[in-house]
Formats: C-alpha cells, sequence, structure tokens
C-alpha cells in the first residue's frame, strides 16, 4: 500500500511557518511551545514543520536545524553545535538499539539459540551497536 502525499503542502506551509519564527529568534533558538504560541500552530503541526526543514534542508545542504534543552530549535551555523547534537542523537539511538537487543533479541536467543534469523540480528546488531557506541565519544 502506498502513502497518501495530499498533506505535503501543509507540511511545507507548516516548515516555512517554523523557518520564519526560527530566523526571526536567531541566534537564540524557540522551545516547541514558543514555536506554538509564535505560529499558532499544534505540537503536531509545528513537528511536522520541523521534519519537513529537515527533509528539506539535508536535500538543499542548508544549515540544519539542531535542538537543545536550555535553547529549543535552532538554525547554527557552528559545526560543533551540529556535531553535539549529532552525538546525542546517535545516544539516543544507541540507547534503543540496547534495548531491543537485551530485551528483545537475547531472550529470544536464550529460548531458541539455532534459530538462523535471530543469530544474524544479533551479528549485525553487534556490529551496529559498537559503531553507535564510538560515534557517541
Amino acid at each position: 500500500m502506498t502513502r497518501r502525499r495530499e498533506a505535503r503542502p501543509f507540511a511545507e506551509h507548516y516548515g516555512d511557518l517554523v523557518r520564519v519564527a526560527l530566523m526571526e529568534a536567531r541566534p537564540a533558538g524557540l522551545h516547541t511551545r514558543q514555536l506554538v504560541s509564535a505560529n499558532r500552530l499544534t505540537k503536531s503541526q509545528v513537528a511536522r514543520g520541523i521534519r519537513h526543514l529537515r527533509d528539506v534542508g539535508a536535500a538543499e545542504h542548508l544549515t540544519p536545524i539542531i535542538w537543545r534543552r536550555r535553547d529549543g530549535y535552532m538554525f547554527s551555523d557552528d559545526p560543533a553545535d551540529w556535531i553535539e547534537y549529532e552525538k546525542k542523537q546517535f545516544q539516543q539511538i544507541l540507547g534503543r538499539l540496547t534495548r531491543m537487543i537485551t530485551g528483545t533479541l537475547a531472550p529470544h536467543l536464550a529460548r531458541y539459540p539455532d534459530d538462523e534469523w535471530a543469530q544474524l540480528a544479533s551479528a549485525q546488531l553487534t556490529g551496529v551497536r559498537a559503531t553507535l557506541a564510538q560515534l557517541t565519544k
């Protein structure tokens, strides 16, 4: 089943509103609640706008949007800020992957040690886990 694409203009519109608000706040950032009140959007609309901006920014090689607890969402021209944000994203992914391995895959292998798929998944994910651990340093 293919995913419907009719909502794309809305994401673009929300992205434009979020981008303008962040550019006006620059170099400071804005938290979600500030973006909601500045644009009169819902939280989900702000999230769609941010996702759209990240997709467009990546495709067009623009300044990435980062997020910090103290500053919220922001555009930053400093590569050190990008690296800090990227490392935090990798830490989150590593945490989720570790919980998947220890909470689901390990018990699967404990009950069915000869399961070929579980062995393959374990071998592959162990490598991914090691790579993510390096990227978070």
